[in-house]
């Protein structure tokens, strides 16, 4: 899924979308209807062969499992990692360079967390596919593609979104962007769960929220459990 390189997160976020965007009950319905066909990329499949192993080689392999998605750095992930040390907690990010960063960000070296570098594009799908199902799903990244017409970088616009649905569990989306919070919460309505959001007053996993708080901005977030959904929503 597409970052925004150019978006300053410590600023609030300025859009020409007043609300929740006026397209995102149709894409949402045609994503969930229509798979997801993209072609998977070797890289991205050797990566997750690598989570695999690691579940296997570590011993984690059958504990819950908690997925930090758009992991940056990886200082939340080391935090998660923290915050449940009877899980096993994997980070994924599409970027090297902010990967390279993560020791500088590291809370503390434990071993029941790992960094992988893949894009989440494939990433979902590969675990769906392995019949992954998690236990708590993290995506703390803001996302805030502001501009209306972007609405199909944002994790609910996207044809992926079938996939998160697929890999359960307790999924949390934070941002400084309430409409992208809002929206997600709606696609995931308009897939059959119940989804709420609120103000987030409680501990920074990421540098971003840290700018945010210093910022005094506030931080929404969506938590949602995706057990199994109401057939009268689909």
């Amino acid at each position: 899924m597409k970052k925004n390189p150019n978006q300053a997160f410590s600023r609030a976020v300025v859009s020409n979308q007043p609300g929740i965007h006026d397209k995102l009950e149709e894409r949402v319905r045609r994503h969930l209807a229509a798979p997801f066909r993209k072609p998977y990329a070797d890289h991205n499949r050797r990566a997750f062969d690598q989570a695999q192993q690691w579940l296997k080689q570590t011993q984690l392999d059958g504990r819950p499992l908690v997925l930090d998605s758009f992991c940056g750095v990886g200082e939340s992930t080391s935090r998660l990692a923290k915050l449940y040390p009877d899980c096993a907690i994997i980070g994924v990010d599409k970027s090297a360079a902010r990967l390279e960063k993560h020791q500088a960000h590291a809370v503390q070296s434990r071993d029941n967390y790992l960094l992988i570098r893949a894009d989440v594009d494939d990433f979902w799908r590969l675990a769906v596919d392995a019949g992954w199902r998690l236990q708590r799903h993290f995506l703390l990244y803001p996302n805030p593609w502001p501009k209306s017409s972007q609405l199909q970088y944002r994790v609910h616009g996207s044809p992926l979104f079938p996939s998160l649905l697929a890999l359960g569990g307790e999924v949390e989306l934070r941002s400084n962007w309430p409409i992208y919070v809002e929206e997600f919460a709606q696609a995931l309505r308009l897939a059959g769960y119940d989804a709420r959001t609120e103000r987030y007053h409680g501990e920074t996993l990421t540098p971003f929220e840290r700018k945010y708080r210093r910022a005094e901005q506030v931080i929404w977030r969506c938590q949602c459990l995706l057990e199994k959904a109401s057939p009268a929503s689909l």
